[in-house]
């Protein structure tokens, strides 16, 4: 009888360690890879990390002109069309205006402005709290980043006056 009630403790103990299907488990990492729209140059690597209610974001990026340059995170997961207008609009669930990021009122995709140097160079680490990399209306994982090639004015509705899509990535779980 005891060892009965030992083998049972022992497959129950077993099937908690079991890996869940990889659509149930809790992204915790996820990627951008941004390569140029036609006739540009901007590349880089954006990383979104999910810690408890917020996204954490570090990116890096290259071959942009210097100066301040919008980027977004848009609605679709594809950057196929030659100015990256294939990833649509921006990532907007909650049906928010376009606004400043730090401000009330904007959409899960807006975010802080790229500040590039001289030799073309931009790093940014951020905190997102509109956006998840879990399952469900607000998950950014399989959209877009789009790097634009003006600064946004974050009032212009609806995407701040950003000008023409120089970058674009898919967000991919890690």
């Amino acid at each position: 009888m005891m060892t009965k009630l030992f083998a049972g403790i022992a497959v129950i103990a077993l099937a908690g360690c079991s890996v869940l299907p990889t659509s149930m488990q809790e992204t915790k990492k996820a990627t951008a890879q941004i390569e140029p729209t036609a006739g540009n140059t901007a590349r880089g690597t954006i990383v979104f990390t999910q810690e408890a209610d917020k996204v954490l974001v570090d990116a890096t990026l290259v071959g942009l002109t210097p100066g301040q340059h919008a980027f977004h995170i848009h609605e679709k997961g594809d950057c196929s069309a030659p100015d990256a207008t294939s990833a649509g609009g921006h990532f907007n669930p909650d049906s928010k205006p376009h606004g400043d990021p730090f401000g009330t009122a904007h959409h899960a995709g807006d975010m802080p402005m790229l500040n590039v140097d001289a030799a073309g160079k931009a790093k940014l680490y951020f905190e997102m709290k509109a956006a998840t990399l879990q399952p469900g209306d607000n998950s950014i994982v399989g959209k877009a980043v789009v790097i634009h090639q003006k600064a946004d004015d974050f009032s212009a509705q609806p995407a701040g006056n950003a000008g023409a899509r120089v970058g674009c990535g898919v967000i991919v779980a890690n």
